[in-house]
């Protein structure tokens, strides 16, 4: 269960207030699979940043019952002058999971060779994405917050990404953006609308993409 209470956020653009998130009320349900839909700039980003807790909104609380990873494919997670082995350390110790276990998942998965123990600011944005992915399914949570993380790397890294992401849903929930609707099907039962800072849920994904198509034409 995911819970909004009157969640608000707004930025200041070009001296101009922008609300992107409009006093937001609402439960997610648990042990749901959520497709975000919405168009580009619409905020789908922002609010799962403030899901996972590394943005505020301006008014309003969100709560949780379970645990929820960082965004994954948001090449802000890590520190830039960390390493990734660094980084990953870092988080080992923060979520209380074996440092040495998750270390050695995510050099292997994330094939970085000798980048991993270089900065992060060194790395390009598919190598901080193959970070964030790595790391967060080396953690077992219960729900899993994907921007566009399976389009990363190469065409067998992708089906790589795809196989595991997979395999961790037999098992958890998650919110999921996306503009491939075959993804958004194969992974996600429900779906949320974000549209001019304003949500609609449908326990019927198929609806939920009607209603974003529609409002994309």
């Amino acid at each position: 269960m995911i819970q909004f209470e009157h969640v608000t956020k707004s930025f200041r653009i070009r001296g101009e207030r922008k609300l992107v998130i409009d006093d937001l009320d609402i439960t997610l349900p648990s042990g749901r699979s959520l497709a975000l839909l919405g168009r580009n700039g619409a905020g789908k980003s922002t609010l799962l940043q403030m899901i996972a807790g590394t943005m505020r909104p301006d008014r309003g609380q969100i709560r949780s019952d379970g645990s929820i990873s960082w965004p994954v494919g948001f090449g802000g997670s890590f520190h830039r002058e960390l390493t990734g082995a660094q980084n990953v350390r870092f988080i080992a110790r923060i979520y209380g999971v074996d440092t040495d276990s998750l270390l050695d998942f995510v050099e292997d998965f994330t094939e970085l060779g000798r980048y991993f123990h270089m900065p992060v600011r060194s790395y390009s944005a598919g190598m901080r994405s193959r970070l964030t992915f790595g790391t967060s399914m080396g953690i077992r949570f219960d729900t899993y917050l994907v921007d566009e993380v399976t389009a990363v790397g190469d065409a067998v890294f992708k089906r790589k990404s795809h196989a595991l992401f997979k395999e961790r849903m037999k098992q958890s929930s998650a919110i999921m953006v996306s503009h491939a609707m075959d993804q958004l099907r194969q992974f996600c039962d429900s779906g949320l609308v974000l549209e001019q800072g304003r949500i609609s849920y449908f326990d019927d994904l198929e609806k939920a993409i009607a209603l974003h198509q529609e409002l994309m034409a």
